[in-house]
């Protein structure tokens, strides 16, 4: 396995960089180690929040240059590009002026004797990051940002079609002035990540990926007792229970499934809508997601780019080929062209289809249809996932009260792509455990010392 750069708009390899050996990863942990001891050891919060932010800055400085590159890497349109690494910036930037406040003494209320009682949170040691190619920047950001600032060392295995920005970043933790060790990229193969969750000064790992993924990690960090974070798959309902404007509706609804080109975790994938507006919430809809050609992803104006790769898109026709032969609908759908991948529109997906439990990790959407609230919610959670949600109605009970009832992680209303560096980040069953982003974000990789003085 080597780790190459192929332009999955041109089908070109602009580059290969080979794997790391065992020698050299044992070395990048000695290194992760031995700042851990020294370097985290003698520097204040504050001091290391003053590094993340100048880390912050450099984002802001190269954004072009890094956006680029992610084109390059997994074809994502550079408009969108660019808002991810501003993004990645201001998570950065976030956690540099928070840090103080998420890391302070929590009191403890005594029930009985005297003196005082406290939460010191501090770090743990070395963690293990194990990121994605979909987000680049951004999923880094929201493991690193608050893990380096607590006094965490970290190394990070990017994505095997991520070499060049993955390098990128350790560049800036280094032009940042944090010192060898810290933050440590590696060109590994994930069958030799083993023996590095296996060290005992390696103290959690971190995975966003697939549950195939996850579950291999899991078992790892079971097997030799280390705290695990994972984020995997999703399949979120957007759920469409009464609008007074369904054109903004569908916008939304659009803006939801095209998201990264279809390419994101907490995308939304199934569309559950009321059956007094499902004709012409399917009409609209589907005429404005297929308005999204795909094009070339440095264009400025281009909404939906390739997938991230040629083997990417032919598991997505695949999935969509088998759909179609097992009895769903095909509303529209256009002929793929390499990694192009025209956006598609599926109906009548029906329990027992391949298509009803798995996700579709691109320009896919099914609708269904539902008669009312407690339908579309045995729906929305008649899913192995449980990550994000999407519900829209002009009811605010409903609101309330279906939010309650939907089985993920995060519930947006009336709104899509309105993640924030402040707003806790994850998901339930398949989906993952832990939370990325907001206080939480901070709080996962943490020592929750209680110090008690009498």
């Amino acid at each position: 396995m080597s780790y190459a750069v192929v332009n999955p708009a041109t089908g070109e390899k602009v580059a290969e960089y080979p794997a790391i050996s065992d020698a050299e990863l044992k070395a990048a942990v000695d290194k992760a180690a031995d700042a851990y001891a020294n370097w985290s050891r003698t520097t204040t919060v504050a001091e290391r929040a003053k590094l993340i932010q100048k880390v912050a800055d450099l984002h802001t400085e190269r954004r072009q240059e890094l956006a680029d590159t992610i084109v390059r890497e997994m074809g994502k349109p550079i408009e969108q590009a660019l808002g991810e690494v501003d993004f990645a910036a201001d998570i950065y930037g976030y956690y540099a002026e928070n840090a103080e406040a998420f890391l302070k003494d929590e009191e403890i209320e005594l029930r009985a004797g005297e003196g005082r009682a406290f939460i010191r949170r501090g770090p743990l040691g070395v963690l293990l990051g194990i990121m994605p190619w979909n987000f680049p920047y951004y999923q880094v950001a929201r493991f690193a940002g608050p893990n380096l600032i607590i006094g965490n060392t970290i190394i990070l295995k990017h994505a095997s079609q991520c070499p060049e920005s993955a390098a990128a970043m350790q560049q800036i933790f280094l032009d940042a002035g944090f010192p060898e060790g810290a933050y440590v990229n590696v060109f590994a193969k994930s069958s030799q990540l083993e023996p590095v969750i296996a060290d005992p000064r390696v103290q959690g790992v971190s995975l966003t990926g697939s549950e195939a993924a996850g579950a291999a990690v899991a078992e790892l960090a079971g097997k030799y007792l280390k705290k695990v974070v994972l984020e995997l798959g999703g399949s979120d309902p957007f759920i469409v229970l009464s609008t007074d404007d369904m054109d903004a509706t569908v916008e939304a609804a659009v803006g939801a499934r095209l998201d990264n080109s279809g390419q994101s975790c907490n995308g939304a994938k199934r569309f559950i809508v009321i059956d007094s507006l499902y004709d012409e919430f399917l009409e609209k809809f589907t005429a404005e997601l297929t308005k999204a050609a795909p094009g070339d992803p440095t264009k400025e104006d281009t909404v939906l780019g390739p997938l991230s790769s040629l083997a990417a898109a032919e598991t997505l026709q695949g999935q969509l080929d088998r759909a179609v032969e097992q009895g769903a609908g095909l509303v529209a759908g256009g002929k793929r062209d390499g990694a192009f991948f025209p956006a598609a529109v599926l109906a009548d997906v029906k329990p027992g289809m391949d298509a009803y439990r798995e996700e579709f990790f691109g320009p896919v959407a099914a609708v269904y249809k539902v008669s009312n609230e407690d339908e579309a919610v045995t729906l929305a959670n008649d899913t192995p996932f449980g990550l994000g949600s999407y519900l829209f109605t002009t009811d605010q009970e409903q609101a309330m009260r279906v939010a309650d009832k939907i089985d993920a992680g995060m519930v947006f209303v009336n709104l899509v792509l309105a993640d924030g560096a402040e707003l806790p980040f994850g998901g339930i069953k398949r989906s993952g455990s832990g939370r990325e982003l907001g206080r939480f974000g901070a709080d996962e990789f943490v020592n929750k010392k209680m110090i008690r003085v009498a």
